[in-house]
């Protein structure tokens, strides 16, 4: 039986014609084996793999995609804004992005890519994420994940296989598990039965995987047992045909969010897998996407970020213009204040989460699940103050305010909603009473290059990823920052004094979350130790409290590494703000914010929006 690909009744007009899907290589085929017959192959390069540095990729990216206020601008925000409002791929940015070479980023240096750490690539992708969320997941950053579980444990012929599909301008696809608090993009699930012969029969239907009708390949967890912890495997479907059964790529679905991305259906009957189809062992689906899934905790958030970067600076224009000095309302400056240094926190988190999958990717497990935790909320938080400040402007649908609604529609479609949230507290809860028991007060600080960003990084290597980490990285650099501050100020550390001396006193209050958070912790009972107490209220109140005291520590940690720079960053005014808002989202006492904080951060974000410069710790250079 011949593989057949259908088009189901229905499908939208506007979707891209259906080809036969590239299988897999047949069974025992050597590294440099060719695909079987593939009717739909694998288009050329068409940019080379220059090995450049990130700031030279970053600046190329932001400088090709141009100024995004520009409303002649084929890959500005109106460009960008008329596609999502017509639910149309942005074809020509697509295709420059495919010109500009992105697809060498999400490939290993060592396969013929560019990936050497992940900070780096945030770096890379930010300029592109700034501008529209969909693009981002659509283009490319899907295909990095989906390729991640091959990185990380894919053999030889896979990797090779995997790196070729990417480089020569295809697409591949991921196709998660079904998860009991799931989104529409978790429900279903595929079943791949041993066939008697050797090798798999998989059966099933996902209503929505994104880019279904156009990947090349599909990494998909698929149950092979009953419940428990072996129970999914992963198989690589593609870049070949498989010997037999029905691949039905189906209608497109229309989400709320990512509008401008294609999510459609699929739906597999008695497609035939070789035994090589499986990435890394049989049974081993759950813990390589506890392994792999670290990347996108960390980078996802890392990235998007930089869409709320540009409400912010939409919000700063809203509050100064039309005023002679410059300065926002006196209403308007402790809200953009305050969000930039939100704003400088959650990338504080999500930079250190990142460089740690280099530095320490045998602990960064904790750590990537609470940024992924956090930084949603946060992030909402951000774009309902800045709506305040927008005002009647966050309905605009023109190149200046337009991306506001778009980006709070995108923001959950985007893996930022209860399900990456129910994800995470699952890999968080279970940890916390073997943290409050044997880690925290008693380990040592992790080294000083976490906390530096831009700093050069061991290249990174998936296979070090782990998902049996028992530690965190942050509690002790939040214990050390506190008594190196408390022993600086001296005696006049306290509510009435400067900058330093408040900073010392919120790092204090943070210790002293951690010493009740060791207490109630510790007292969970065993029950509260398993994946099931992981939707206890008590744990996930805990869990909550946690991650955000994790947050602080990512910003000490950050502040003090700024030292000797040069940098404004040296300045504490910024983490006395930081630490005061999110010590204020815990409910703790925090003291009066010093005079000329809010001034000086204030000062800062308008300076950077006059001169263009990027609203994260790097201050890079923007197009428009």
């Amino acid at each position: 039986m011949t593989t057949v690909v259908t088009e189901a009744a229905g499908a939208a007009p506007d979707a891209a014609p259906r080809v036969p899907l590239p299988g897999p290589p047949a069974p025992g085929a050597g590294p440099a084996a060719s695909p079987a017959v593939p009717t739909a192959p694998v288009r050329e390069t068409r940019a080379p793999v220059r090995d450049i540095s990130e700031l030279e990729r970053a600046a190329r990216l932001e400088v090709l995609l141009g100024d995004p206020y520009d409303p002649l601008n084929p890959h500005g925000h109106l460009a960008l804004l008329r596609a999502d409002e017509a639910r149309e791929v942005p074809e020509a940015t697509e295709a420059l992005l495919a010109e500009a070479g992105l697809a060498a980023e999400f490939v290993p240096r060592e396969l013929g890519g560019r990936l050497t750490d992940l900070e780096e690539l945030a770096r890379v992708l930010r300029p592109l994420f700034r501008r529209d969320l969909a693009l981002g997941f659509g283009f490319g950053i899907t295909s990095l994940f989906a390729a991640s579980t091959v990185w990380t444990a894919g053999d030889v012929h896979q990797r090779g296989e995997m790196a070729r599909v990417l480089l020569g301008g295809g697409r591949v696809t991921i196709v998660h598990r079904e998860l009991a608090h799931a989104n529409t993009v978790l429900r279903d699930e595929f079943t791949a039965r041993p066939a008697p012969g050797g090798g798999f029969v998989v059966d099933g239907r996902k209503a929505v995987v994104i880019n279904a009708d156009r990947a090349d390949t599909f990494i998909m967890y698929a149950r092979t047992a009953e419940d428990g912890p072996g129970s999914h495997s992963v198989l690589m479907l593609g870049p070949g045909a498989p010997a037999s059964g029905e691949v039905r790529r189906l209608a497109r679905v229309e989400l709320p969010g990512m509008r401008g991305a294609r999510f459609a259906g699929l739906e597999l009957a008695g497609v035939a897998l070789p035994d090589g189809a499986v990435v890394g062992a049989r049974g081993e689906g759950v813990s390589l996407a506890l392994r792999s899934f670290q990347i996108s905790h960390c980078l996802v958030p890392g990235t998007v970020l930089a869409g709320v970067d540009s409400v912010l600076r939409q919000a700063v224009r809203a509050a100064t213009e039309s005023r002679p000095d410059g300065q926002p309302a006196r209403r308007w400056r402790k809200v953009l204040a305050g969000v930039f240094a939100d704003l400088l926190a959650c990338d504080s988190m999500a930079v250190t989460g990142l460089r740690a999958l280099s530095l320490l990717p045998e602990d960064a497990y904790l750590l990537a699940a609470a940024v992924k935790y956090t930084m949603p909320d946060m992030l909402r938080e951000n774009l309902e103050e800045l709506a305040t400040v927008l005002g009647a402007r966050g309905y605009d649908r023109g190149p200046v305010y337009g991306g506001f609604q778009k980006l709070v529609r995108d923001l959950p479609v985007a893996g930022l909603g209860h399900a990456g949230t129910a994800v995470c507290q699952a890999v968080l809860v279970p940890q916390l009473p073997v943290l409050a028991r044997t880690a925290w007060f008693r380990t040592g600080e992790p080294p000083a290059e976490l906390f530096h960003p831009g700093a050069p990084l061991p290249p990174f290597d998936h296979r070090r990823l782990a998902h049996s980490g028992r530690d965190d990285l942050l509690t002790a650099t939040l214990i050390g920052v506190a008594g190196r501050l408390g022993a600086a100020a001296g005696a006049g550390r306290g509510p009435g004094g400067g900058p330093r001396e408040v900073l010392a006193a919120l790092a204090e209050t943070f210790v002293g979350e951690l010493r009740v958070l060791r207490s109630r912790c510790a007292a969970l009972d065993d029950a509260g130790n398993s994946a099931g107490a992981a939707f206890n209220p008590q744990a996930c109140a805990l869990a909550d409290r946690y991650a955000l005291v994790m947050a602080a520590a990512a910003v000490l940690g950050v502040w003090e590494g700024q030292a000797g720079t040069g940098s404004w960053l040296e300045d504490p005014a910024w983490a006395v703000l930081a630490l005061s808002r999110i010590g204020r989202r815990l409910g703790a006492a925090v003291p009066d914010l010093p005079d000329g904080v809010v001034e000086s951060v204030l000062e800062e974000v308008l300076g950077r929006c006059r001169e263009g410069l990027s609203l994260d710790l790097y201050g890079t250079r923007l197009a428009g």
